[in-house]
């Protein structure tokens, strides 16, 4: 019994999987790797660019650098002049380091450190507040500058939230900006939501906007807000997607295996990427009155974005090599040359579900047709399958052939890597101009 759910067909990384590219660079190498599509990162933040323009919308773009490790795609912010959402001092450091500039920095996460928040204002980068003791500790640095802050708006949709200020502390935080003179430029308000409903971001941004124009009156430069990302990513086709919730279910795992359904990232998104961002802008905050883009712009307040996995959507895959196949009673289980601390989905409880493509080594020599297997480590770990779910794989798997995951730069690839019984971390590799005129050019990220 097996269930299929293939990502959406990718003309680009089809031509880069029928060459010999693939294998070569995992003989090379001599281990799993990933892949990496620049060009595809430019035509996403394009896309995102594009969506501010058509709304006539003034805004900014932050790549949320926490989506994945690799330089190449700050890099590529630092040449198209876009932002980078940072939350520690080595993503500050690695984003100065590529050529960001700091005032092109956005740094959030709870309870930053006083080296970064010193770091932070000394390169002119803009801070989200999230506490009141953050927001002291800010005002006691004496680094020369004032500090460039947003206050995090506490959302009341979703109390549990451990982030941002409440009402009475962001009326605290405002009467305390407005008392610091020179020490503090508080320029506007930030959130952070869980989740991907496009209304509530809207209902929560149009709450902002009206924020910056309280706070104006208290002499506040106040004229941007950020809605953070959350911007999905359409992984699989919306038919394969429904066919697979309706029906899926222990017998489709490895061990009898349950996920709540719930827990499962949506991974087909009918609304995604720019699309959803236009959507945001189109929304009417509360259900009434103008939309959020009309409010913006008679507020006169720029809108800022810190997308990741979209901005990443495409951008690269992961590639691991077939070291065994044992045989179950019914399926198999293929063994590859990595773990799954390089699929970070597995470790939260839950399974990344687009599923692997097999790339044969050779031809002929095994009967076609499907064959059922789940895709486990490399590790001592009963629990380290990359994949638990029995994919129909076209043929048997043989050893050397290769598993390409796709479309996992957005947070799989680096999340929760670990050098787990010595074994090397998975290298990435940069694709260079794989336009279909010449052989593509591929490069280590640095």
């Amino acid at each position: 019994m097996a269930l299929s759910l293939p990502a959406h067909p990718d003309p680009l990384t089809e031509r880069i999987h029928a060459g010999g590219l693939l294998h070569e660079l995992a003989h090379g190498l001599g281990g799993p790797f990933h892949y990496l599509l620049p060009e595809r990162f430019d035509a996403n933040l394009a896309a995102f660019r594009d969506a501010l323009a058509d709304a006539g919308v003034d805004g900014r773009v932050y790549y949320a650098k926490k989506a994945n490790k690799a330089s190449v795609f700050v890099e590529r912010c630092a040449t198209a002049d876009a932002g980078v959402d940072v939350a520690s001092l080595g993503e500050l450091r690695d984003a100065l380091g590529h050529g960001v500039r700091g005032e092109d920095l956005v740094v959030t996460g709870p309870a930053k450190s006083e080296h970064l928040l010193r770091v932070a204002v000394r390169q002119g980068a803009l801070i989200a507040v999230d506490a009141l003791d953050e927001l002291e500790r800010l005002l006691a640095l004496g680094v020369g500058r004032p500090a460039r802050i947003l206050l995090r708006r506490h959302p009341p949709a979703q109390p549990r939230s451990r982030f941002g200020l409440d009402d009475p502390q962001l009326h605290r935080a405002l009467d305390r900006c407005a008392g610091a003179g020179e020490a503090v430029r508080m320029e506007g308000f930030s959130f952070h939501l869980s989740g991907y409903a496009i209304q509530p971001r809207a209902d929560l941004a149009g709450e902002l906007v009206e924020l910056c124009l309280k706070a104006r009156a208290s002499g506040l430069r106040a004229d941007r807000i950020s809605i953070g990302g959350g911007f999905p990513v359409d992984y699989v086709a919306a038919e394969a997607w429904d066919a697979f919730l309706a029906d899926q279910g222990p017998r489709h795992y490895h061990g009898g295996k349950s996920f709540a359904v719930g827990d499962f990232y949506p991974y087909h998104s009918p609304v995604a990427g720019a699309d959803a961002l236009r959507a945001i802008l189109a929304a009417r905050p509360g259900g009434a009155g103008t939309s959020l883009a009309e409010r913006l712009r008679q507020a006169g307040v720029t809108l800022l974005l810190e997308p990741g996995r979209a901005l990443l959507d495409g951008a690269g895959s992961s590639v691991f090599r077939v070291q065994g196949v044992k045989d179950r009673t019914g399926y198999g289980i293929v063994t590859v040359d990595g773990t799954s601390l390089s699929l970070s989905e597995q470790w939260f409880d839950s399974e990344y579900l687009p599923e692997p493509q097999l790339l044969p080594a050779r031809t002929g020599g095994t009967a076609t047709g499907p064959f059922p297997a789940c895709v486990g480590g490399a590790s001592c770990l009963d629990s380290d399958l990359l994949t638990w779910r029995k994919v129909p794989f076209p043929a048997r798997p043989r050893v050397g052939d290769l598993l390409v995951y796709p479309n996992t730069a957005g947070y799989q690839m680096d999340s929760n890597e670990s050098p787990f019984h010595e074994l090397p971390l998975p290298p990435k590799v940069v694709i260079d101009h794989p336009d279909g005129t010449g052989p593509p050019r591929w490069r280590l990220d640095r």
